[in-house]
């Protein structure tokens, strides 16, 4: 792995800034980095709040949906959110199915079961919409390419509304709305809001259109942080504000389900940062929708009964021990097909297909080969005759774009920079393989696949002091272009005697000038032999508070570490 330190901003601009906010040098120098240099742009980024979020009338056909759910108000319509299998989705379908609740619509909705009926609005979706009587749809985290599915709505006497985050095709549904930032002639000024971002949005305009006071709709911010935490959106511009404000409301643990699923993942008394949403929240919710229905994370998040609450729980604990097991069996059985045809001289991507893998796990599997080998990997599970695939990638690689350019080669495709899904034939797998292999050779070379991790800054210990530590806990919520600020110590003295704890985790303690800090390096316990006893080592770390039995003390978590440099 390669380390690269930032270049930093002039020295007079870091001093300027450090003089003006009275902060450490340090601080100023990440604020800066951040290309924050003055007090007002300071002040914005740890302060913004609720007023600085953008009109979301500023969104595209907003007007319109609006509108159209206030008619279904006064109409008293049958209203069906429709949603996707993954937290964002689940979370965006929860949102609105308790705000319609609440200003008296008749609401149902609908998560496709993944296995059944895949991703997005389907025509056994928009059967149970119609016998329902539903005469409203409302997609969320879906619908932006559903052009067929929409018609057939229409030709069911049934509206929709689109509200979606993913990139739109060439054409768009005929909807009566469709609230997407990423339309290109959408001039909301912020593009990258997650699906429940967007959800959030429409709520706010009907709240607006209803003449509600804002108190009454902040506290549905939990799940809006977290479906955007769980979905990896840049925790930047009105993610950072809406995730910072979420984030606060899901501390308070109001709502039942949250609570549930706090206490049975172990979380319970903690502080819930975005890491624990990531690692510890979102699997859960995600496990129930890749084994099976997903319905049930929408039964958790809109219960307002405990019993309940904490029986569906459990089922996601299940469901997620369940959906660990099959991932790390995939995970080996993937690694062996790597060992008997991998060539990492010779080969830019990978390809794995099997029948019988479950399709719900190979996107998680997909993301740790692809972190194993780094290179793009596509994972495909062919069953009944279908290959269905998730693909992952690396830093310097569009795998959107290379999957569309083998697209004669599929069924059908989509997804982002960083992840896609497609459908293919089994006959079709090798000329894709193929096909993908040349386009990533095309696009990337050799220094592409060397990893590199960031540092902030080269600092010594003693720089760490508590008012260091609590100015970058400021920085938080942490996330995808907002990330924990990365530190490199030089010649650090490996303090008492390293050792591997947990699974591989390893755990040791650092000397600098008299400073001495505890540090743990996750899953790193094959860099034991590089801390040896009273050793010097060079270490890359993020610095945080470890809380144990109620005492909070500074920790470094270490990201690398190698033998000191002289």
């Amino acid at each position: 792995m390669k380390w690269v330190v930032k270049t930093h901003a002039e020295k007079s601009v870091v001093d300027a800034l450090a003089e003006c906010l009275q902060i450490p040098q340090i601080i100023a120098q990440i604020l800066a980095d951040h290309e924050i240099v003055t007090y007002d742009e300071a002040r914005h980024y740890f302060r913004a709040g609720w007023d600085e979020l953008h009109d979301p009338f500023l969104m595209k056909d907003m007007d319109k949906a609006a509108d159209r759910v206030v008619r279904a108000v006064k109409d008293n319509e049958t209203v069906l959110i429709y949603g996707d299998y993954d937290v964002d989705g689940t979370t965006s379908a929860s949102l609105l199915v308790l705000f319609f609740r609440s200003i008296g619509l008749n609401v149902h909705y609908h998560i496709p079961n993944r296995l059944e009926e895949g991703y997005g609005l389907s025509e056994t979706g928009l059967l149970k919409a119609r016998d329902l009587g539903v005469s409203l749809i409302v997609t969320v985290d879906c619908g932006i390419t559903a052009i067929n599915e929409v018609a057939l709505a229409n030709s069911m006497g049934m509206d929709v509304i689109v509200s979606d985050h993913h990139e739109p095709g060439p054409k768009l549904p005929d909807a009566v709305a469709i609230l997407d930032p990423k339309r290109s002639d959408c001039g909301y000024p912020f593009k990258q809001l997650a699906g429940v971002g967007v959800a959030y949005k429409l709520l706010m305009a009907v709240a607006c259109r209803l003449e509600m006071n804002p108190d009454e709709i902040r506290s549905y911010l939990d799940l809006v942080a977290l479906g955007s935490v769980a979905d990896i959106v840049p925790l930047v511009d009105e993610n950072r504000i809406l995730v910072r404000l979420g984030m606060h409301w899901l501390n308070r643990l109001e709502r039942a389900g949250i609570r549930a699923l706090v206490e049975s993942s172990g979380q319970l008394g903690k502080h819930l940062g975005t890491g624990q949403v990531v690692f510890v929240l979102a699997p859960r919710i995600n496990a129930v929708g890749r084994m099976g229905s997903a319905s049930r994370a929408v039964e958790l998040l809109i219960t307002d009964s405990d019993s309940e609450a904490r029986e569906i729980a459990m089922v996601l604990e299940s469901e997620n021990q369940h959906r660990k097991n099959i991932d790390e069996e995939t995970y080996q059985e993937a690694l062996s097909i790597l060992e008997a045809n991998f060539d990492s001289q010779h080969h830019c991507a990978v390809v794995l297909e099997k029948e019988g893998w479950h399709s719900g796990v190979i996107g998680i599997v997909a993301s740790r080969i692809a972190e194993a080998v780094y290179r793009p990997t596509v994972m495909i599970a062919v069953e009944n005759g279908i290959g269905k695939g998730s693909a992952r990638s690396i830093a310097a690689f569009d795998i959107y774009e290379a999957i569309r350019s083998c697209e004669h080669l599929l069924e059908g495709f989509g997804g982002h920079k960083y992840a896609a899904g497609l459908t293919i034939k089994p006959e079709m797998i090798d000329s894709f393989r193929t096909a993908f292999q040349a386009a990533a050779k095309d696009a990337l070379c050799k220094e592409d696949f060397i990893q590199t991790l960031k540092v902030a800054a080269e600092i010594k210990l003693c720089e760490i002091t508590d008012k260091v530590v609590r100015l970058l806990n400021e920085f938080s919520p942490f996330g995808p272009k907002n990330m924990r600020p990365v530190f490199l110590s030089r010649n650090v003295e490996v303090a008492g005697t390293p050792r591997i704890v947990g699974k591989n985790h390893l755990k040791l303690r650092v000397r600098q000038d008299g400073h001495v800090f505890d540090a743990i390096g996750f899953g790193l316990g094959n860099l034991l032999h590089h801390a040896s006893s009273g050793g010097m080592i060079d270490l890359v770390y993020v610095v945080e508070e470890n809380v144990w039995n109620g005492v909070a003390r500074i920790q470094l978590r270490i990201r690398d570490l190698c033998s000191g440099s002289t």
